[in-house]
């Protein structure tokens, strides 16, 4: 790593870290200016609608029961496990949304027919999905997929469509001329699409990869709720949401974990990007 990258490295972590104390910042000016003018709108702060953050950290570091580990632990743990589900979800979901990308560019009736339908699935609720996948696809997986492996189906359900249409739309991205070239020589539409195609589509694809990372997390956290599952951020959203009166930094703590572990898969997908696509594609008019 050179000189350079690294103080490019070291800018970006000033950056976040000023980032993330400036919200912090903002969040405790909210909390006072409110507090001391007695304004109500858009609803009344006080303890349990917003907590000091020094309140949500200091949860990190204690037990939600009695006789338990430290919370950032169990949230650790549960994030893991909501980890694998997104991961699975994530590849399914790219792995189809690339497909039907690669089949919809090859035919345009194709396209004409279905990409309407791939557009109307996204405006079903993700909620009113879920218990439906979980009851269709949990009796049909081997007992060890069982469970995470239905919440794995409705995060891959949200990680497809941005996929598929920015696959559609960089498989098209591709130089006009060189197709002409490509086709006066006789390659074959495998040929064209390896060499020429995918190339130029990479930019588009890795868009909407950093856009299906976050949503594979989100879908998996949902996923959990229908299922039952305890063992993910899903089930400790619902623990924690039931005593939010009491203990509402404990939900708070919950959220900035989940957020964390969407953030991560976004960084994750960005470092992968800068090591596989090294240049913009050729846009033609």
């Amino acid at each position: 790593m050179t000189k350079a990258s690294v103080r490019r490295a070291v800018g970006r972590s000033l950056a976040v870290l000023g980032l993330a104390a400036a919200l912090m910042v903002c969040w405790e000016l909210y909390r006072w200016v409110w507090t001391s003018a007695g304004w109500t709108w858009p609803f009344a702060v006080n303890d349990t609608s917003m907590p000091h953050v020094w309140t949500i950290a200091k949860a990190f570091g204690q037990p939600a029961q009695v006789n338990q580990p430290p919370l950032i632990t169990i949230l650790l743990h549960k994030a893991l496990f909501t980890a694998k589900e997104a991961v699975a979800g994530f590849a399914l979901g790219a792995v189809i949304g690339f497909a039907i990308g690669v089949a919809l560019v090859h035919s345009k009736p194709l396209e004409r027919g279905f990409l309407p339908y791939i557009v109307a699935s996204q405006t079903i609720p993700i909620l009113a999905i879920a218990p439906m996948v979980v009851i269709w696809v949990n009796p049909r997986l081997p007992a060890n997929l069982q469970g995470w492996g239905a919440v794995a189906v409705i995060a891959a359900y949200l990680t497809f469509f941005p996929v598929a249409i920015n696959t559609l739309r960089g498989l098209r991205s591709a130089d006009a001329r060189a197709l002409d070239l490509m086709r006066t020589y006789a390659a074959s539409r495998w040929t064209v699409l390896w060499k020429l195609r995918v190339p130029a589509s990479l930019p588009f694809v890795f868009s909407a990869l950093r856009i299906a990372a976050t949503a594979s997390v989100v879908g998996a956290i949902i996923g959990e709720l229908p299922s039952g599952l305890q063992s993910g951020l899903g089930g400790a959203i619902i623990n924690f949401n039931q005593y939010y009166s009491i203990e509402p930094q404990e939900l708070w703590a919950t959220n900035i974990v989940a957020a964390a572990l969407g953030i991560l898969f976004f960084v994750v997908v960005v470092a992968a990007e800068k090591a596989v696509v090294h240049r913009a594609p050729e846009v033609t008019t």
